[in-house]
């Protein structure tokens, strides 16, 4: 599933470049929408995120399409890759700009590790 943000002016650091808590946090968010619409009826919590690492600078104006494919499926959680590319300001609009993998667990009403419906 792909989802877009535009980069805005209060997404930028003082270096001139995105901050990375706003990619992380877009990613997670659209990460966590695909997995509701993928596996509906579940209560699904971020775990976490493979190793994060930031290797392009990502600027002002630049619109990021964040590409979510399912990559696991176990009995409580589901794995994600989330790739991000660029898809207006990005020399190559083919490279990957960031990625990384995030794991969502579904949980019961009383927060407990619960079969995915």
């Amino acid at each position: 599933m792909n989802h877009r943000k535009l980069v805005q002016p209060e997404h930028m650091n003082d270096q001139g470049s995105l901050f990375g808590g706003y990619l992380l946090k877009w990613l997670d968010e659209f990460a966590y929408i695909t997995a509701c619409i993928q596996h509906p009826g579940n209560r699904f919590v971020t775990i976490g995120l493979a190793g994060v690492e930031f290797h392009h600078p990502i600027s002002l104006g630049e619109i990021l399409r964040f590409a979510v494919t399912e990559t696991r499926k176990g009995t409580t959680s589901v794995e994600y890759l989330v790739e991000v590319f660029g898809e207006k300001m990005a020399p190559n609009a083919a490279e990957t700009l960031f990625a990384t993998s995030i794991t969502f667990v579904n949980l019961d009403k009383s927060g407990k590790k619960a079969a995915l419906k």
